[in-house]
């Protein structure tokens, strides 16, 4: 009897602390509430942004945009991967980006990227176009948007606050690091068609063409320039991809198959270790050519001026590429929302990979200090062409 008396007593022991328990984690919870302090259990994501937002509007002192907020949150979650080249797009930035890539848009004509220091940098000006007029340069840093901070703001954000109705005006904030100097340039929008191609016969018989980004239309253009000096008497080609920031690789792709021999001109690399090849085939002009690359010379700009270097189709001259050695790929959300996604590392025909590192050209040339900002380049002052001309003078055609 006295076994099964300790029994019970041990039971209602357990009973009476599990009853404590329960009741000092009830009442002890409201009270850690009640003072903001959080209790040591996990939660579900969509329970805790529930709770987030009830907190907000029960507690926040001033009214909030809840759809900015909310356009936010994605941002921050996408951005928590770490690469600048993954990101979250609104639905009016995807339209944008959609835009832009067709070679058509209102905007002010520029390229911009997000620097390592936090600034959102001008790569490349469209010339002819408003940002051009307006004086503004590659490698301006844009600190503010119609006066407000863009501090902590990605390439897309800063796209979006630029964006606005054709006519209407912008002005942004940039630091010229070059000279120091802060400067406000007030930009008229415009309907922009973006001429990515442009070229010219030079002296010798040297046809000149140059290549700002790779949009849809780019192909067209350039095949337009390529049969047009050919129609002219050219036997020698100067490709000038310099400040030339990428775009689609389905563009570079197709300029590469009229220049390049047979075989690889890039292959890919999945996160699974899946290859995939892009080939050329064997009909190309085979003229003898020499290309142009400088620091913003980026992504699909890297893709063919790398082919063109490995398989000895060309020399480059200039400095050193961006290192841009990642595939991006545009996936559409059902509310018209998107997400820019890095899916696949590239190699050159020789299997480098040149992320970080970029493409070293065969002839390392600087450009004078005072034009080393500029896209526009008298050709006296253009040493890097000047370069291009001579090492073309030594080919034998």
């Amino acid at each position: 009897m006295r076994r099964c008396y300790l029994q019970k007593k041990d039971f209602w022991k357990g009973f009476g602390a599990a009853f404590v328990l329960l009741a000092v984690i009830y009442f002890g919870g409201q009270f850690l509430a009640q003072m903001n302090i959080a209790l040591p259990f996990g939660m579900s994501n969509t329970a805790k942004i529930r709770q987030i937002e009830e907190m907000l509007d029960t507690y926040y002192v001033e009214d909030y945009d809840k759809e900015l907020a909310e356009e936010l949150m994605y941002t921050g979650l996408v951005a928590g991967v770490g690469d600048p080249y993954t990101y979250y797009l609104s639905a009016d930035s995807l339209a944008e980006q959609v835009e832009k890539n067709s070679g058509h848009f209102v905007g002010i004509g520029v390229e911009i990227y997000a620097g390592d220091d936090g600034y959102i940098v001008v790569s490349s000006v469209t010339p002819g176009g408003p940002a051009e007029a307006a004086g503004i340069l590659a490698e301006d840093k844009i600190t503010e948007v119609d006066g407000e901070s863009i501090t902590g703001k990605t390439a897309a954000d800063v796209s979006a606050l630029v964006k606005g109705e054709e006519g209407t005006d912008v002005t942004l904030t940039i630091f010229r690091e070059s000279t120091g100097e802060v400067l406000e340039k007030t930009v008229t929008r415009q309907d922009i068609q973006v001429q990515t191609v442009s070229w010219r016969m030079m002296d010798d018989n040297i046809g000149y063409i140059s290549i700002t980004n790779f949009r849809e239309n780019t192909y067209n253009q350039f095949k337009e320039a390529l049969d047009t000096l050919e129609a002219e008497g050219m036997e020698k080609l100067v490709l000038d991809l310099r400040n030339n920031t990428g775009g689609l690789v389905k563009s570079a792709h197709e300029i590469g198959e009229e220049l390049l021999p047979e075989g690889i001109m890039v292959y890919t690399m999945d996160k699974e270790g899946n290859r995939e090849d892009t080939l050329c085939d064997d009909v190309y002009n085979d003229v003898p050519m020499v290309v142009l690359v400088n620091g913003n010379s980026a992504s699909a700009a890297e893709i063919l001026a790398g082919a063109i270097q490995d398989t000895g189709r060309g020399e480059l001259i200039g400095t050193t590429t961006f290192g841009k050695g990642l595939v991006q790929r545009l996936f559409t959300l059902p509310d018209g929302s998107g997400l820019n996604v890095t899916i696949q590392k590239y190699y050159t025909p020789n299997g480098t990979s040149i992320h970080g590192v970029g493409i070293t050209p065969d002839y390392e040339v600087e450009l004078p200090e005072e034009y080393a900002q500029q896209t526009n380049i008298p050709a006296e002052a253009d040493t890097q062409l000047q370069k291009a001309v001579e090492v073309l003078s030594e080919k034998n055609i």
